[in-house]
């Protein structure tokens, strides 16, 4: 995906950078719709996955509608290009500022966390004089059988309504008189490629359908959330995510009457692989027993591998033989600041270009400048 063309011209830039593979980022954008389309899924892209106006319009162009987490995302969104009628509106810890500007924007849901967040919103729409459309987001006690960091769908989570909690949520729904129930909405975490998790994530959908149901409130909307991952391990050979298993899974395990709409929230599936983060190496040194690469980049380029033990694969792009063991270091003075241990790679050389991929999603959206480094800027394959 990095092409020999593309590392020449990398030769007149300064690293670290950003480097996406536009055709990787339409092909993968592309094949999401096209598949859902024939499931009859519609996809709510989750910005907070990457924020890049250049990605947002390239996601919004293909058809594909928001997922957003605050107010501000709201307002990108509408800026690159997302229909405010399509905007999902997620987040446990919606401020009274941020639910504002959701209403005049006229977003097509809320997707509701907790019962005093319903409450809230009920009485700002009313203060508004408007009508607010609400999903319950329910706590499907699912294991997604992924990192503890990302789970967020088993009861002890701080995600979403459980069960025990049905009876005060109905009552609440009753008397609020400036909302108008859609739906129900879940999330089980993140990063999930066992097809068989959104195969139980559709089978409790229909379960909280009939209980909602029996209490009198019509589902017209069902949200199965996000949470489709990717190939980290073989990033350049597996690059397409499974979007046919994933929409075969839910159309297989959840039955959709007439009227009913059924959406997901994809983040990370639609833009991981078409990211790579360029470094070079500043210096090699040579330990008792270790050899390192030092890259210019560190943890406040890319935290995931510090956060939660995050794996990305990581490539020598200018020396591929002889092949060496080392590890490949950022430039931040924190022992967690370490990209890949024991790896066997081109022998490193100080002024190498290296690649890190995988940096697509929850990459430079969470670039900061730790230390005032500079932040690390974006590079399209378009543009060189």
């Amino acid at each position: 995906m990095i092409t020999e063309s593309a590392l020449r011209s990398f030769e007149r830039m300064e690293t670290p950078f950003f480097y996406y593979d536009m055709d990787i980022l339409r092909r993968t954008v592309d094949n999401f719709a096209s598949t859902l389309s024939k499931y009859g899924i519609t996809a709510h892209y989750a910005v907070k996955a990457n924020s890049n106006d250049r990605i947002l319009r390239t996601i919004s162009g293909a058809g594909i509608q928001a997922e957003c987490a605050t107010g501000n995302e709201i307002t990108l969104a509408l800026a690159n290009g997302f229909p405010a009628a399509g905007i999902f509106f997620d987040g446990v810890a919606k401020t009274d500022k941020e639910i504002i500007t959701a209403l005049k924007a006229g977003i097509e849901i809320f997707n509701c966390e907790s019962i005093q967040e319903i409450e809230v919103i009920d009485a700002i729409a009313g203060s508004m004089g408007l009508k607010a459309a609400i999903a319950v987001r329910v706590n499907p006690d699912v294991d997604a059988h992924t990192h503890k960091y990302i789970t967020t769908g088993t009861e002890e989570d701080k995600f979403g309504i459980s069960a025990g909690a049905f009876d005060q949520l109905f009552a609440t729904l009753a008397r609020c008189r400036n909302l108008s129930f859609q739906g129900i909405h879940m999330h089980a975490g993140s990063q999930i490629t066992d097809m068989s998790v959104f195969a139980n994530i559709g089978k409790k959908a229909a379960e909280f359908e009939k209980i909602f149901e029996d209490h009198g409130l019509q589902v017209k909307l069902l949200n199965l959330g996000g949470g489709l991952g990717v190939d980290y391990n073989d990033p350049l050979g597996n690059w397409m995510p499974d979007v046919e298993g994933l929409a075969r899974a839910i159309a297989d395990n959840l039955p959709v009457k007439p009227g009913q709409s059924v959406h997901i929230e994809p983040g990370r599936a639609m833009v991981a692989q078409c990211g790579h983060i360029i470094s070079r190496v500043v210096y090699v040194k040579e330990g008792l027993k270790k050899k390192f690469a030092i890259l210019d980049c560190g943890m406040h380029t890319l935290i995931r591998p510090a956060l939660y033990q995050a794996h990305h694969e990581v490539e020598n792009l200018s020396c591929k033989a002889p092949i060496e063991k080392y590890d490949v270091v950022g430039c931040v003075c924190e022992s967690s600041d370490t990209f890949a241990q024991g790896l066997e790679g081109g022998a490193p050389h100080r002024g190498d270009f290296f690649a890190i991929h995988s940096a697509g999603a929850y990459g430079q959206v969470m670039n900061m400048k730790y230390l005032q480094r500079d932040l690390a800027p974006a590079i399209y394959s378009d543009d060189i």
